[in-house]
């Protein structure tokens, strides 16, 4: 679980000039570089030039790339939060499945988002304060802290895992162009169609819906046969 933010790294030359930019400015600067041309795009070179300045002005705010990434996708977490609405008077498990899906879309609008959200870099308030969200939707069943627990960690666990796989893999078919998402199909049809139904019946039954499946469907899917054992549990305990 993300641990609470900490004040920018203490640098070691006690000469260096504070740089005319601020870590807010840092950290959209950033986002901004691996929205455009992913992780590999986003150095420190690139960055200051963004900015403006030298490298050095960069390292008064962060002291490492992955400190760099692991404060953008905090940012983005924490907007994304910000801009999920969840009702009082709504079914807790509803809200959960709301706020899952608010991050799951994030990330498949920003891949580069996928493997970096919710890690341990010890500076990731809102990973925190979506921790604590879903846990709040949690106590307003009746379950055992353990089982809030396990819960929680259950979701976030969903969601940080298919994020990570997604940001590893292939493009989705929406963003390949045309000729492209075409021969990438054509490729899966004949591998899938090829399967002999003796020896692998299931995969042979299962072929049209993986030429027609989406990815936002198989997430939503995957989520809500975990929040259906939450709810069983929950009914269970009343």
């Amino acid at each position: 679980m993300p641990t609470p933010d900490s004040s920018p790294t203490s640098r070691a030359a006690g000469s260096r000039r504070r740089a005319q930019h601020s870590l807010d400015g840092v950290v959209h600067g950033a986002i901004a570089l691996l929205d455009e041309a992913g992780p590999d795009a986003l150095t420190f070179r690139a960055l200051a030039a963004r900015l403006g300045g030298g490298v050095g002005s960069i390292y008064w705010y962060v002291s490492s790339k992955d400190e760099l990434v692991g404060r953008a996708a905090d940012h983005v977490l924490g907007e994304v939060s910000a801009a999920t609405t969840l009702r009082d008077d709504a079914d807790p498990i509803d809200n959960i499945r709301t706020l899952a899906m608010a991050v799951y879309t994030a990330i498949a609008q920003r891949r580069w988002l996928g493997t970096h959200l919710m890690q341990d870099f010890g500076f990731q308030p809102h990973g925190m304060a979506l921790y604590d969200r879903i846990g709040r939707q949690l106590q307003r069943l009746p379950l055992s802290t353990r089982q809030r627990f396990h819960a929680v960690s259950a979701v976030i666990g969903y969601v940080v895992g298919v994020s990570a796989e997604l940001d590893n893999g292939p493009a989705t078919l929406e963003e390949m162009p045309e000729d492209e998402r075409e021969a990438f199909l054509a490729r899966l049809r004949d591998t899938w169609r090829a399967v002999d139904p003796q020896t692998h019946p299931f995969l042979a039954e299962v072929t049209e819906e993986f030429e027609q499946h989406r990815d936002e469907e198989l997430f939503a899917a995957g989520l809500d046969l975990l929040l259906a054992g939450l709810r069983l549990q929950a009914s269970a305990a009343e």
